[in-house]
């Protein structure tokens, strides 16, 4: 994958609008961004807007990645 900052609203600490990454396979398709903010994770899939995108709380996500063993 290829993973690039689309924005960087951020000093030392993640603030409201957090940052955006953009992802794009091997090949340069675009896949989708993926947000991190200071409250949660967004993962929005091709052109969803950050509103319409899927998230989870930094807990569920903490939960979620400790389960896998």
């Amino acid at each position: 994958m290829k993973v690039e900052i689309k924005t960087f609203d951020v000093k030392m600490e993640i603030k409201n609008n957090g940052v955006e990454f953009a992802v794009r396979d091997p090949k340069g398709a675009f896949q989708g961004d993926f947000i991190l903010t200071k409250t949660k994770l967004i993962w929005c899939q091709g052109n969803t807007a950050k509103q319409n995108g899927k998230s989870v709380s930094w807990n569920e996500f903490i939960k979620w990645m400790n389960s896998r063993g």
